[in-house]
């Protein structure tokens, strides 16, 4: 699948030294870029969604603890 993103001159810079610096093309650094991009992104809402459960008290919350101690860890 292709898709076109225009870059602004100060990103098209980074993104050529970055490529010059690494020796990989600058289609490699930015598949690689928009892949960590897009994985933090899905993190970021999935914690947004289980916070919101949590404050909506649809999740149980357990403080370190009570998980030290449920895992044999204590003190």
């Amino acid at each position: 699948m292709s898709t076109v993103v225009e870059l602004t001159p100060d990103i098209e810079q980074r993104l050529e030294a970055l490529a010059a610096r690494t020796g990989r093309s600058k289609r490699e650094q930015l598949q690689d870029i928009i892949a960590q991009g897009v994985e933090d992104m899905e993190d970021y809402y999935l914690s947004a969604e289980v916070l919101k459960r949590v404050q909506q008290g649809q999740e149980r919350v357990y403080s370190a603890e009570a998980v030290r101690r449920e895992l044999g860890q204590e003190g």
